[in-house]
């Protein structure tokens, strides 16, 4: 899969048209194109996870829209394909853990230059296009950008 471009994700953001890559990861709400991620909360034993795993065992838990970056780190070298699906013109990118209260949740970050991220910066999930190659598609994943509102509620 490919990353779609900064224009894609502007547009992304206002109209979230596009399913999301999973049905057990994610929702968007359809009036304000907010996502909400998807933990499961183990009916026998109470342990959340993200994403959601399937199965009757699974209660499906809204994770809250934000929380503070936990650690990050900047990929800076293309990865090995196979998995790596993406543009032969590799781009960096920052990939850090969000404290959400319940969970840590690992992510894309974005919304800032690479060198614009800083430990217990507020943050917020917003919608992250994708353009998928075969079949030829747009879904939307989720990343996490800095929280400008600055409310952690």
């Amino acid at each position: 899969m490919r990353v779609a471009d900064a224009a894609m994700m502007a547009d992304m953001e206002s109209n979230t048209s596009a399913p999301p890559i999973s049905a057990n990861l994610m929702r968007i709400a359809p009036d304000t194109g907010a996502v909400t991620l998807l933990a499961g909360r183990h009916r026998e034993s109470g342990r959340l996870v993200f994403p959601l795993p399937q199965g009757p065992d699974w209660a499906a838990e809204e994770l809250p829209q934000r929380g503070s970056l936990w650690s990050w780190t900047v990929q800076r070298f293309r990865p090995k394909s196979p998995p790596y699906a993406g543009p032969d013109d590799f781009v960096p990118y920052a990939v850090g853990y969000i404290d959400l209260g319940p969970l840590i949740v690992e992510g894309r970050l974005t919304g800032a230059a690479l060198d614009g991220f800083c430990i217990g910066m507020p943050m917020r999930v917003v919608a992250l296009p994708i353009a998928l190659i075969g079949p030829p598609r747009k879904v939307v994943s989720y990343a996490f950008a800095p929280d400008t509102e600055g409310d952690m509620a």
